[in-house]
């Protein structure tokens, strides 16, 4: 479970936030602040994983919070949401490492997309003691797919895709990459690469399904 603090003076924008993490499988709010001051004692009374934070606060600016975030609590990520847009501001966010910066208004569809993603970026490094280069590249949304002729990634076939969104929305209660495979005819391989490329667009969202024995499966449906 990640445990998730709201740092944000507006309270109706904090709430707002709130909800669309209530939406979001294995996330809870651990706590919300209004100014860079009750970030901080939430941060030092909360152990929480991943910081919203907001730009312009009552105190001080949430950039000016990064370095003491940094080096108070440096297990706790940081995703900037903010109506910030100026260039500085943005350089200093990500100078002190940032791991995704949204400008206000954020839509559910985008601050849903960065939360799996997030979550996903953890599962990768929980599962792996040593790390490919391919890994770390992924990670940190290096060296991306070139895109084909259709404007999509190469391997991810338009027709194809369009099948595998059908099936998910047939399925209703979930399906796994095995299952897929065996509906459209396809090596598991192949339908995990779709049902994952259906997930880095916000399209669909995956769980892990823990079993009596043997390792969590993991299971994809259609973003709600």
């Amino acid at each position: 479970m990640i445990k998730v603090i709201i740092a944000e003076d507006d309270f109706r924008v904090a709430s707002i936030h709130e909800r669309f993490l209530q939406k979001i499988e294995g996330v809870i709010v651990a706590g919300k602040a209004l100014n860079g001051e009750e970030t901080l004692r939430l941060l030092g009374e909360e152990e929480a994983d991943l910081l919203l934070l907001d730009i312009y606060m009552q105190d001080q600016l949430g950039t000016d919070l990064l370095p003491a975030i940094r080096t108070r609590f440096p297990h706790v990520d940081v995703i900037m949401i903010t109506a910030a847009n100026d260039r500085e501001l943005v350089a200093t966010a990500l100078r002190n490492g940032v791991l995704d910066y949204i400008i206000k208004p954020v839509s559910l569809k985008r601050f849903t997309s960065t939360l799996q993603q997030y979550q996903k970026r953890r599962e990768m490094l929980k599962e792996k003691e040593e790390v490919s280069q391919a890994t770390i590249d992924r990670l940190l949304g290096l060296h991306q797919t070139p895109l084909n002729g259709s404007g999509m990634p190469k391997g991810i076939d338009p027709l194809t895709l369009s099948k595998v969104k059908a099936i998910v929305e047939d399925t209703g209660k979930g399906i796994s990459a095995e299952e897929m495979g065996s509906r459209m005819g396809a090596s598991r391989a192949t339908a995990r690469r779709y049902l994952e490329y259906m997930v880095s667009t916000g399209e669909g969202t995956a769980e892990l399904e823990y079993g009596i024995v043997g390792r969590p499966e993991r299971k994809y449906f259609m973003a709600k």
